[in-house]
């Protein structure tokens, strides 16, 4: 008879929510009335960035840290991490009066380094890429005879992670369907681990970003070919763990790749209908029912929100590129006689027609256009996209030559 795989029973899950009860919030499971509507599916969303540090990786990382001898207690633990881990880590183990000390990369923002030592870490900066860094850590912890506590592939944090499965359906017994951010996969093990016990027809599905799709190339075999960036930075793992990676091949039943405009769209939409922050990761489970509708079309989708950490500089620029892309800011190039009176008459047509100028660039010298005609490049808000078409009907049944610089064409 076969082994199975899974290092991870759901008693250690059951034992796991027994430790951390107490210290971890019991997030909200809460049905959204308007995504339902939208997408066709019943929509339960799961809100992981209500915790203290706005993440899910606190059970992990609480979990192993209940799980340590009195003797690695005093010595310390380290990590490795940019973002939600170290926090998680940092944060615990300073209420636990345990030292902290986590491994970043140079490049980490400023931000997300003052946020970790203020959770009482010790913070050490090193190398470009987090290879390197994650190769230091293990380093500095045989020198200083301190505890690893890596991200995901550790048995104590896939069950802390499994432990919001439980949570899950408690909260709806009934769900069809849960859909969870894929990066190394810590995440999605400990809640098959527990979604399937509890209801071995449940289906438990993956979500990652076609830029790394770490468990999609795993489980199909397909080698990892590296393409840049990507909005969901928390799970731009490049490989998956050795434990989780067995895990989700035996437990998960699907992983989806989502494409980085579907993610964009879907954060906005949780900021815009749900009023609440999300992160890249968070909001993979929604890109993913946007993306296959028909897949989850009159089902019960519980969705992993699984944390609310972005930097506050791409939050407004991902805020802004949302009303360009509903039309309800456009710039347009519009070209007009040079003549006194044409851009009056431009700015009257916008604004009769309810439209709001925001910003104007009158162009005379750096043109190809006959000397006696000029441009304009307005930037302008509008009610919605409809509202953008009436103002470009007017403008051009006044004569005037209009393009927009969008990428629908209008």
């Amino acid at each position: 008879m076969t082994q199975s795989p899974v290092s991870v029973t759901f008693q250690d899950v059951q034992k796991a929510a027994q430790a951390i009860d107490g210290a971890i919030a019991k997030t909200p499971l809460n049905k959204s009335i308007t995504l339902s509507k939208l997408t066709g599916a019943e929509i339960y969303i799961k809100f992981e960035n209500l915790q203290f540090t706005a993440s899910f990786k606190e059970r992990g990382a609480l979990n192993k840290l209940m799980n340590l001898t009195e003797v690695q207690k005093k010595n310390g633990v380290i990590a490795a991490s940019a973002g939600n881990h170290a926090q998680g880590v940092a944060y615990h183990g300073s209420r636990l009066g345990i030292p902290t000390t986590i491994v970043m990369p140079v490049n980490t923002p400023f931000v997300k380094v003052r946020q970790t030592e203020e959770h009482g870490a010790t913070v050490v900066m090193h190398g470009e890429r987090f290879d390197d860094t994650a190769e230091y850590a293990l380093q500095l912890a045989e020198e200083r005879n301190l505890t690893l506590v890596h991200p995901f592939n550790d048995e104590d944090v896939i069950a802390g992670q499994g432990t919001l499965g439980i949570e899950m359906l408690e909260a709806c017994p009934d769900l069809d369907v849960i859909l969870v951010p894929v990066g190394g996969g810590g995440l999605i093990s400990g809640i098959a681990i527990a979604a399937k016990h509890i209801n071995p027809d449940i289906e438990v599905i993956g979500v990652q970003a076609e830029r790394f799709p770490s468990l999609h190339r795993a489980i199909n075999n397909n080698e990892y070919i590296a393409q840049g960036s990507t909005l969901a930075e928390g799970i731009a793992v490049k490989t998956i763990g050795e434990k989780t990676g067995a895990i989700c091949k035996e437990l998960v039943d699907d992983i989806l790749l989502v494409t980085e405009d579907e993610l964009e769209k879907a954060l906005c939409m949780l900021l815009t209908i749900e009023k609440t922050v999300p992160e890249g990761a968070g909001a993979a489970p929604l890109a993913a029912v946007n993306t296959y509708p028909e897949r989850f079309k009159g089902k019960k989708v519980g969705m992993v929100l699984s944390g609310g950490n972005i930097d506050p500089r791409l939050l407004a620029s991902l805020l802004m590129r949302g009303l360009v892309r509903e039309g309800r800011i456009t710039r347009l190039r519009i070209v007009l006689m040079d003549v006194p009176g044409a851009l009056a008459q431009i700015s009257r047509i916008i604004g009769d027609l309810g439209g709001n100028i925001i910003d104007v660039s009158h162009h005379r010298l750096f043109t190809e256009l006959p000397a006696k005609e000029t441009y304009s490049n307005v930037t302008l808000e509008t009610r919605d996209s409809e509202n953008l078409q009436d103002i470009l009907n007017g403008l051009r049944a006044a004569g005037f030559t209009v393009h927009v610089n969008r990428a629908s064409d209008l």
